[in-house]
Formats: structure tokens, sequence, C-alpha cells
């Protein structure tokens, strides 16, 4: 597993993800897009890509603290801000949110993390309309095929740039296109509790499972041949269950079949049918 190769073209990457940006918007008949910044390093890929796409002057950046988030992640949003000179705004969602988990005082960190999740949605496609701009997406492909994201929440957006990216890769674009050092040195966290960080609440590293993803997906390993390959049965059994479980947040909702022409089925014209 030592030789599996994640390395990609810098360059080529930023050429070809800056110009999807670009003409998925035009398609759409856009010149704005919005971006949730986080300050975490996806979401900074995400701002820089749109940036250099758009123009800093047609990004809007939307930072949604809740209370208890980190104070690191707003400086290293301010970071971004400052460095690219977008437009950029502020808006807690700790208002939208208390009033359901007062409802509920035992909820749990999962379903708590979830209303955040789905509540900076809120916010984000709100602030496309005052901007006229779409939601740009900021989930990497690890977090896709494991299914780490909260499904009509941050997994929500018009078009997502970083979809074919792993984290390892986000990781080395960030870094060639000058995203921050902070940013790209903190541990990856969602920000949703305290203390809370991706790797932790996952159970293994990104660089660790990037490598599995990478001979399950692209290179269509069997299990088997992963583990063969020296991956732990239990390390791959658990992955594969999770790329298995989570496919429903991967797909449209299947509709059911009463017609001839059904969506999705029989309707199955590509996005830009019609222009």
């Amino acid at each position: 597993m030592d030789n599996v190769d994640l390395a990609i073209d810098t360059d080529l990457a930023r050429q070809i993800l800056s110009g999807f940006i670009k003409t998925e918007l035009h398609r759409a008949g856009y010149e704005h897009a919005v971006v949730g910044l986080s300050g975490g390093i996806d979401s900074a890929l995400s701002c820089y890509l749109a940036a250099e796409a758009l123009g800093p002057q047609n990004v809007l950046a939307v930072r949604m603290p809740y209370k208890s988030s980190s104070a690191d992640s707003l400086e290293h949003a301010q970071m971004v801000i400052d460095d690219l000179g977008v437009p950029a705004t502020t808006i807690p969602i700790t208002d939208l949110v208390e009033p359901l988990f007062q409802h509920d005082p035992q909820m749990s960190s999962l379903r708590r993390g979830n209303i955040m999740a789905r509540a900076r949605m809120i916010v984000l496609y709100d602030q496309s309309e005052v901007f006229k701009g779409l939601v740009i997406g900021t989930g990497n492909k690890t977090e896709i095929l494991l299914g780490y994201t909260t499904l009509y929440g941050d997994s929500a957006c018009a078009l997502n740039p970083l979809g074919d990216l792993y984290k390892t890769q986000v990781r080395q674009l960030a870094r060639a296109m000058g995203v921050p050092e902070p940013i790209l040195t903190k541990p990856p966290t969602a920000d949703l509790w305290k203390g809370q960080t991706d790797e932790g609440e996952l159970g293994f590293t990104y660089a660790e499972v990037d490598k599995l993803l990478y001979l399950l997906v692209d290179q269509r390993y069997s299990p088997q041949d992963c583990i063969e390959a020296g991956f732990s049965t239990g390390f791959v059994n658990k992955v594969v269950e999770k790329i298995r479980r989570s496919h429903f947040k991967r797909v449209l909702p299947p509709i059911a079949k009463l017609s001839n022409r059904t969506v999705g089925y029989d309707f199955l014209y590509l996005r830009d049918w019609g222009t």
C-alpha cells in the first residue's frame, strides 16, 4: 500500500477546476458564486478556485458561526477573505438552531451537528438569492464516498469542484494555490462541537483511507485484493460498509415509475438539454 500514488498535476487540476466553475455557472446563466467559508481547507480551496474562475468581486464568502465555534475558524476564514479580496458576510446560526436544541435537551451531538449543517445550507441559499449567485460545494471525494456529510446540509450545492479530489489531493492543490499555512496544517474538523475532528470521528486518518479508497474505487480492487495489498481486514470491511450504506447520499431520490417517460429512468437528457 506504500506504493499508492495520489500525487496530482496541480497546475492542470487548477486549470480544469476553475474552468469547470466558470463554464457551469455561465451555462446556468449566472455570473456570481457563493461559498460557505468555514476556515477549513476544503471551503478555502473552493473559494480560491471560484475567485480565480470568476474574479474575486463575483464571489461571496459567507461565515456562519455557532456560539461554540472555534475562534480560529473565524480567523482562518478571514485570512482567505483578506488574501483574495472577496466580499464577505458573517451570519451566526445560533439563534436559528437553539430553539430546536431546546426542544430536546438530551439531543445527541450528531443530531445537533446535522441541524447546524442544514441551518447553514438555509443561510447559504438565502444569500445565493441576495447575491444572485450559485452555491459552490466544498465536499471532497473522500467525504462523499464515506458518506461523511449531512444530506441537504453541507452536501447541498449547485456544483462541486472538489468532488473528484481525495482529501490528500485537496491538500496538494490548496498548497499550490496559496491557501494560508495555518489552514493547511490544522486538523480537519467540521467544527460542529468542541474538540470534534474528522479523523477522530471517523476512527482513521485521511492518509490511510485515501489510499484504500483509491484502490477500491479508481483501480477497481476487490476488498480481498486490498487485504492482500496490506490493509487490515477490519479496516477494509469498515470502509466498504461505509461506502455501501451511504450510497443513497450520492444519488437523487429514486422515483416510483408509473409512466413511459419517468425522470431518472427514461428522461435522461443532459443538464444542458435545450441550450
